[in-house]
């Protein structure tokens, strides 16, 4: 499988929307707010913004969301579906994600990976969710394990690097997921901190 047929998503904080040319001036502006916790990950600038929304749609394997804040209308980031296997799909991947400095730790991310979790498990019916960072990524390790997913290790060398200077190397990755078997726990664990956010 190398497509998806990936559906708007809507939580009570965000809507994910397939990404399009018409999410681009939101994006810019989410992007060009402060840009402090982009170290590792891949965001594009309001100059870039164009072409990293077309390189995310042509890219195969990837089914790319403009996350949109429910109470501001705002786009305030963007996440993906990643790497489906199967045929019908048995696992994906999340990632590709990140946010507008304003819209972290707003309980946005957390509202948009059980929507995502959601989704894989019980619409398409997943047996795998899998997530990974750059091992060097503290903050993005504990935001993953803070959603329920499972640490697996360190693959070395296992994918590129989105660090500028980095260009062309490869990174270590720390791997997480959830599995079928957990989803019900998991479900719970984020629908009981999604009623805490307010």
């Amino acid at each position: 499988m190398t497509r998806l047929d990936h559906p708007v998503l809507q939580g009570r904080l965000v809507r994910l929307e397939p990404l399009a040319p018409s999410h681009a001036a939101g994006l810019a502006a989410a992007a060009e707010e402060s840009r402090d916790s982009y170290e590792w990950t891949l965001v594009p600038t309001a100059a870039t913004v164009d072409g990293y929304i077309a390189e995310q749609i042509a890219r195969t394997g990837l089914a790319p969301y403009a996350q949109i804040c429910r109470r501001s209308g705002r786009v305030v980031g963007a996440t993906a579906y990643w790497d489906p296997r199967g045929e019908p799909l048995t696992a994906i991947d999340v990632g590709f994600t990140w946010l507008a400095a304003s819209a972290q730790r707003s309980g946005i991310n957390l509202e948009a990976k059980y929507l995502l979790f959601k989704q894989a498990f019980e619409g398409w019916g997943a047996l795998r969710v899998g997530l990974s960072t750059d091992a060097r990524n503290a903050r993005s390790r504990i935001a993953i394990a803070g959603v329920g997913a499972r640490f697996e290790g360190v693959l070395r060398n296992w994918s590129r690097s989105w660090v500028p200077g980095e260009e062309g190397r490869l990174r270590d990755s720390a791997l997480f997921s959830v599995v079928v078997e957990e989803w019900p726990e998991c479900r719970a664990y984020l629908e009981h901190r999604l009623s805490e956010t307010r």
